[in-house]
């Protein structure tokens, strides 16, 4: 009998919210634990986190020195590394500190800023090392690690949702509330994959899964003009969740340099 995949979670810079998305699996974590060797997940109990392993599962972006110095070493030990999330996706929402003067915050909130050792930005896991997989989301679902590991075991390319959120809502029938109801909505441009949870309660989408294949953020950004938002609110709209992400970043900044112009 040969011995089971192994399987290491490691967190970054993030709230643990998609490594919650594991131990919320319920009943599928004993199914997860059947088909691999899970050897390092603090927040679940095993501490190994040198360990060679089959898969490794990235939560979080790179912030602090350490963080560039530690990703290095995971990568070496890792035949597959699999970013989980919008934090390890595209930097997350403290990505939003590569939009300003990253020293002048400290200053104005630490006594002793030089004490901090913190990185003026805060990047994707893609930034410094290979990635062979991305699961977008804030938070990501148990569904979807359960999904990639099943088919990495099998020797399967895994499949991952790229449609945009609108296709969710037509599938769902779910009426469009930018249509009928005018309200600002970032579902054109954003991936699919929480199964259109927010439009499916009347409310707009706010672009968790960042963005989806092929985005018209510039359209999308004129016709949020057109719904009455001035640019500023049109930036933030775009500079959140995945504000990092290239094509959100463009729609965004270019709102954010008309409004202070």
């Amino acid at each position: 009998m040969t011995d089971k995949p192994k399987v290491a979670v490691h967190k970054f810079a993030s709230c643990d919210g998609c490594q919650l998305a594991f131990l919320n699996m319920g009943e599928d974590i004993l199914t997860l634990a059947q088909l691999v060797d899970i050897v390092h997940f603090v927040e679940m109990g095993p501490v190994n986190p040198d360990a060679s392993v089959d898969i490794a599962f990235i939560e979080g972006s790179i912030s602090t020195p350490e963080d560039a110095e530690r990703i290095l070493r995971i990568r070496a030990n890792s035949r597959y590394l699999i970013t989980v999330g919008a934090c390890a996706t595209s930097g997350g929402l403290q990505a939003l500190r590569n939009f300003s003067d990253g020293k002048e915050w400290l200053a104005a909130i630490y006594a002793k800023p030089e004490y901090v050792q913190s990185l003026s930005t805060s990047t994707p896991i893609a930034r410094h090392v290979k990635v062979d997989l991305e699961l977008w989301g804030c938070p990501v679902t148990g569904s979807q690690v359960l999904a990639v590991v099943r088919a990495l075991l099998f020797g399967v390319p895994p499949w991952y949702e790229k449609d945009k959120v609108c296709l969710e809502c037509k599938r769902r029938q779910t009426v469009c509330v930018m249509v009928v109801k005018g309200i600002p909505c970032m579902g054109p441009v954003t991936r699919t994959g929480c199964g259109a949870l927010c439009p499916s309660f009347g409310r707009d989408c706010y672009a968790c899964y960042g963005p989806a294949e092929n985005p018209n953020a510039e359209s999308l950004a004129r016709r949020l003009e057109g719904l009455g938002l001035i640019p500023e609110a049109v930036a933030r709209r775009f500079l959140f969740i995945n504000g990092a992400a290239p094509a959100f970043a463009e729609a965004g900044l270019k709102r954010r340099g008309n409004a202070h112009d």
